[in-house]
Formats: C-alpha cells, sequence, structure tokens
C-alpha cells in the first residue's frame, strides 16, 4: 500500500509499506483523507524529534476495516475521524478527565508498519498518511457519514487544537476580547472558537495581508500585519492572546499585549530547546501564560461535539480546505503549505 516516509534525509512516497492487522484494542482504518500539517513538517526540519523511519501524518479521517478484540464502539463500515494522541483510560490523568496528559501512551510511539521487512515507526500514534493504519481504539471516533472525508480529517488535530484551545483551555466568555497571532490552520480554528465562544472583539495578526478576507470569515473583526496596532483596537490589552506562529519573539508581544488578568495561550511550536523572556513585574496584575497540548480536548467528547456544530453550520469545516492533492502530488502540497498558499492542503487516497 502507499505511504509518506520520512527515513531521517527525505521524504518519499512509496508503493510497498504493509501494515499488521489490529490487536485487542485497535482499529484498522482505511484513511480517506489526511491533512497536510506543520507538524509533519516538523518532524522533517527537526523541530520536533521523533525517530525514523517514520510513516507522516496526523489528521486523517477513514472508514473502519477492522476492530480488535474488545473494541464494542465502533464497527467496519464507520466513518471515523482519528484522534492524534492516543490514551489509556486507565492512568490518573485519564480519569480526571485529561487524556491529552497521559503518561502511558505519550512519547511511546508504535512500529505497525513495515517496509520491505523492516519496522517502521508510527507517528503521533496515527500516521495518517497510508492507505490503513492501526490506532488505538480510543483514536477512532465515529462520525456522521454525511460529512465529507476531506473536511471530517480536519477535526483531528487543527480543530480539536485552535478552538479546544479556546473553549477548553482558555475558555473565553462571551464579551471578552481575543487577539490570534498567525492566521494558518490553528490560527483559523482560534478564530472560529472564538466567535463560538462570543468573543466581542476578536483581532487577527498576520504578516500576509492576503490572509485577510479569510480570517474575517473565520471570525476576526479586525485584521492587522502587525501586533503594533493592536492597542489602537484595544487599548487597555486584551483578555486573551494565541500565539499560534511558534516564534519566541511573537510569544513575548503576547504577552506584552495582555490586559489585566489576561491570559496568553502558547500554541505555535518553536524549536525544543528555544527559550523566551518577559517583564516578571508585569505578571503581577493577575496575567498568565498558559500552555496548550492538543486543545486540552477529550477527542470521544469534542470531536462529536464539532460534528454537530459543522452540521448546524456554527463550524467552519469546508471553508479550511484550500486544495485536495493526490498522495503521490505530496511534494506540491508541502511546496503549497510552506509558501502559505494554503489555509489547509489535504491528500487524498
Amino acid at each position: 500500500m502507499r505511504g509518506v516516509l520520512f527515513d531521517g534525509r527525505q521524504i518519499q512516497v512509496v508503493d510497498d509499506l504493509e501494515v499488521r492487522d489490529p490487536g485487542a484494542g485497535e482499529v484498522l482504518v482505511a484513511i480517506s483523507a489526511a491533512g497536510l500539517c506543520h507538524s509533519d513538517l516538523s518532524v522533517v526540519d527537526g523541530t520536533i524529534p521523533f525517530p525514523v523511519p517514520v510513516v507522516l501524518g496526523h489528521e486523517g479521517a477513514g472508514m473502519v476495516e477492522a476492530v480488535g478484540a474488545g473494541v464494542t464502539h465502533v464497527v467496519p463500515g464507520d466513518h471515523v475521524a482519528l484522534s492524534t494522541l492516543a490514551n489509556c483510560g486507565a492512568c490518573a490523568e485519564c480519569d480526571r478527565g485529561r487524556p491529552t496528559m497521559c503518561r502511558q501512551s505519550i512519547g511511546r510511539p508504535g512500529r505497525p508498519f513495515t517496509l520491505g521487512g523492516r519496522p517502521v515507526f508510527q507517528f503521533a500514534s496515527n500516521s495518517a498518511f497510508a492507505e490503513r493504519t492501526v490506532v488505538k481504539a480510543v483514536q477512532a471516533v465515529r462520525i456522521p457519514k454525511d460529512i465529507p472525508m476531506t473536511s471530517a480529517a480536519l477535526i483531528g488535530c487543527g480543530v480539536l487544537t485552535g478552538v479546544g484551545a479556546v473553549l477548553n483551555r482558555a475558555r473565553v466568555d462571551r464579551g471578552d476580547s481575543v487577539v490570534v497571532i498567525g492566521t494558518g490552520g490553528v490560527g483559523l480554528n482560534v478564530l472560529q472558537g472564538a466567535r463560538i465562544a462570543g468573543a466581542s472583539r476578536i483581532v487577527a495578526v498576520d504578516a500576509n495581508p492576503a490572509k485577510e478576507a479569510m480570517a474575517r470569515g473565520f471570525g476576526a473583526t479586525h485584521f492587522l500585519t502587525s501586533t503594533e496596532g493592536v492597542r489602537e483596537v484595544l487599548p487597555t490589552g486584551a483578555d486573551h492572546v494565541f500565539e499560534c506562529v511558534g516564534r519566541v519573539e511573537l510569544i513575548r508581544q503576547a504577552i506584552d499585549l495582555l490586559d489585566r488578568h489576561g491570559q496568553a495561550v502558547l500554541l505555535g511550536v518553536p524549536s525544543a530547546a528555544a527559550e523566551a523572556s518577559f517583564v516578571v513585574s508585569s505578571m503581577f496584575l493577575d496575567k498568565s501564560i498558559l500552555g496548550c497540548r492538543y486543545g486540552s480536548s477529550r477527542p470521544q467528547r469534542d470531536i462529536p461535539l464539532y460534528a454537530d456544530l459543522y452540521r448546524e453550520g456554527r463550524l467552519l469545516l469546508d471553508e479550511l480546505v484550500t486544495e485536495t492533492y493526490p498522495v503521490e502530488d505530496f511534494e506540491k502540497a508541502v511546496g503549497d503549505a510552506e509558501a502559505g498558499r494554503v489555509a489547509r492542503g489535504v491528500l487524498t487516497f
């Protein structure tokens, strides 16, 4: 079968990848569509350290082909969106309703694939850039069959991360003010999360002026090409600032833009060794800096919720899909993503 493989030096689309059958508590999914996220490219450039060779992809949707022993919540033929993170369901963090903090699953990559008889790692317990993948049962979340696969694929990472950061981590309230730095795939979902939450002023900041129309379509009330103009819109600062780029200088700007009791929420991923600075005394007005992993999501709860919001017309998914590519055109998809020509490119199988 076909898949996108990174061997530590180059990315290639291979056609002789194999995946094992699902074991107990696992699901075999035939992937229909998978979004190309910058996290995949961060594995390639080393920003996210990961063992190789590895099948990339972590934002996908498809149809259940087979289930292992003990799996009852999905059956063959179901359409599912895949969550990026596996969790055990039994550790203290899972018991507290924080599956993104599960200590038994995170950082323990499996190797369900083989290529030429050699085992191949799975990225983010997912590897959606393959015609078939095996995931933990908890990662397969049933969705209505009337949601297009190309749209459903994006729920599993970009939507969970962006909308979840607003609703679950920051808990944006009605009437709050929000600044979103970076309007890529995650940033757009932060914007629509703020809109859904009822924020009154939502300021999108992106150096590319061509992104204004889409940012406003997702919920921005104002658009700026730098943070310098934010104080003209919000003279006392913002209740919430989301940094969605992953640059330390923008993290500092996010903190500096906070109003009293404001929160800076960090979603962008800088290099693993990156350090940011801030004026300590500025934090004594009850300001907070919040890390946020995967939107602090509970996928089995949140994915059906977002699917319902989409069907009600309140959550935009189709509009996120700028371009679709057959998996063989992976290099073109990467080029478009790196050039900022797409909100989200989606690979199809």
